[in-house]
């Protein structure tokens, strides 16, 4: 893991001298893929971008059926270290935005999203569990897919954990074409044209959670659906941060438990809190935040039974700068964590298919922000048909 000069982002964790080759013929052949340093990879190594010891997970099961269906994989992607923060930082100098070098790409799934961002490859492998794929994907300006929770063809064996209830596996692409095809290889089916006519969209933007930019992005989006024939309608979601936060601490800390009890676990400081944290949690505590979450889980149900999508804000402002650790909101200054996960930890807590989409070419629009499409569990195909239809779409005003 040495410095290249080929990869200033330092995105790239591992690059074998040619890339693992697909099955010729497969209907993935001619796509290369990068794969994030959680990913099982015989004769790949294997760090998490900590200088931690860590599990090892076994072969990934995933990465094996991509190959099998024919792409290539070209090497292994840098993440926020053990995929534990947002924003890039790990333990071999951390990963940079693909073309603001002061700014951070997003995390945890960073190297994946700079990968596809700079052309290095056809798509990339991450893993999202706090919005590890969507918040990298919206500071790049790519598009992610997280699929529902537990989908049989988005396999999380051989993928070293974080959090059991909440991590998802899923592809990011610098097109959304490109994640439709992989998908629809991966599940055997076509995921059919969707049109928004008639569609009921609920818009969460809860008030003082994103800055005036992001705001009028989101609104050119809302714009763009009422253009094509949905109905967009405000809707109310609670921050789930008092169910996320321990589940997530309390299942990281047994994942790394051995590291853990070492003299010097070579883990980053915030990271060793954060574990230190969650090992500190009591069973009743954990218990207590997914008593929390079945709740929440009642409450997304109930939104997802009157509206067939909702659009939320995928990240609360532009890229940030690199050590930056708060920022400023109508609502007032907040922990950057904080303000950017209370957009995303509902629907990898709650498991919902979520699609990241840029905003740039709608009204309003900037460069590096992104909206989320949640869908209903399960309907992921039609999610991805539908998101397409809006990533193509023609901008139009806000009515």
């Amino acid at each position: 893991m040495s410095p290249d000069a080929s990869d200033p982002q330092r995105a790239w964790a591992f690059r074998p001298a040619s890339p693992l080759p697909g099955v010729p013929g497969g209907p993935l052949s001619g796509l290369t893929f990068s794969v994030k340093d959680l990913f099982g990879v015989p004769g790949w190594p294997l760090h998490a971008s900590t200088r931690a010891p860590v599990p090892d997970p076994g072969q990934s099961v995933l990465v094996r059926r991509l190959l099998d269906l024919g792409a290539s994989a070209a090497g292994k992607t840098h993440l926020h270290e053990i995929a534990l923060g947002i924003t890039g930082a790990n333990g071999f100098g951390g990963t940079t935005h693909p073309t603001r070098p002061e700014c951070v790409p997003g995390g945890s799934s960073s190297g994946a999203a700079v990968s596809v961002a700079l052309g290095q490859v056809d798509f990339a492998l991450g893993t999202d569990t706090g919005g590890s794929i969507r918040v990298p994907a919206a500071w790049c300006g790519v598009r992610g897919f997280k699929p529902t929770k537990g989908h049989a063809d988005w396999s999380e064996a051989g993928v070293l954990p974080l959090s059991r209830t909440c991590d998802h596996t899923g592809p990011l692409a610098a097109d959304l074409r490109t994640i439709i095809r992989v998908h629809e290889a991966l599940t055997g089916q076509s995921v059919r044209p969707q049109d928004w006519t008639g569609r009921r969209v609920g818009l969460w933007l809860p008030d003082g959670w994103v800055t005036p930019d992001v705001r009028a992005a989101m609104m050119g989006v809302a714009g763009t659906l009422e253009g094509l024939g949905a109905t967009v309608t405000p809707v109310d979601f609670p921050e789930v941060l008092d169910a996320y936060s321990p589940i997530v601490l309390s299942e990281a800390a047994t994942v790394h438990r051995d590291a853990l009890n070492l003299p010097e676990p070579g883990f980053l400081p915030f990271t060793l809190a954060a574990l230190q944290q969650g090992a500190a949690l009591s069973a009743d505590e954990v218990q207590a935040a997914f008593a929390r979450r079945a709740a929440y889980r009642e409450r997304l149900d109930a939104l997802l039974g009157t509206f067939d999508v909702l659009l939320a804000p995928a990240v609360p402002t532009p890229p940030p700068l690199i050590g930056q650790d708060e920022v400023d909101l109508p609502g007032g200054p907040l922990p950057l964590r904080r303000a950017v996960l209370r957009l995303t930890a509902p629907f990898s807590l709650l498991g919902a298919p979520t699609v990241a989409l840029p905003t740039a070419h709608h009204a309003g629009g900037q460069p590096f922000v992104g909206v989320q499409l949640v869908g209903r569990h399960g309907q992921d195909d039609t999610l991805l048909a539908l998101a397409h239809a809006l990533d193509t779409a023609p901008a139009t005003e806000p009515a």
